[in-house]
């Protein structure tokens, strides 16, 4: 059964740092793009940085380019989301997800005072 399952979620304050981990079961990881998204109360769902399968190319929304940095371990079939500089605005449950295959439940991030 494909699974993917996010960490590394929390409460941290404004200009504050954390770290996402998606860790992928049950599937060929390193055959698979992979997807960050996020949902903040009452939005709709984002993407917010892609990185395709040998991780040599990556994507970001225009909101966290400069701050997010996506990347993967394929040999550990582990998924990174680093998230430095957040903003109350990046307040989100933040998805990793694999097209077709599998989706996170998500891991809550709030950036707040």
């Amino acid at each position: 059964q494909p699974q993917l399952v996010e960490s590394g979620g929390g409460l941290v304050q404004p200009g504050g740092s954390l770290r996402l981990s998606c860790v992928a079961s049950g599937f060929t990881f390193s055959a698979y793009a992979l997807n960050w998204y996020r949902q903040a109360p009452g939005k709709g769902r984002e993407l917010v940085a892609a990185i395709t399968s040998s991780a040599d190319n990556t994507i970001y929304a225009d909101s966290v380019k400069g701050r997010f940095t996506i990347s993967r371990d394929n040999a550990e079939s582990t998924a990174y989301l680093e998230m430095n500089s957040l903003k109350s605005e990046d307040t989100a449950v933040y998805y990793c997800d694999v097209a077709h295959v599998a989706r996170g439940q998500g891991t809550q991030v709030t950036v707040s005072s």
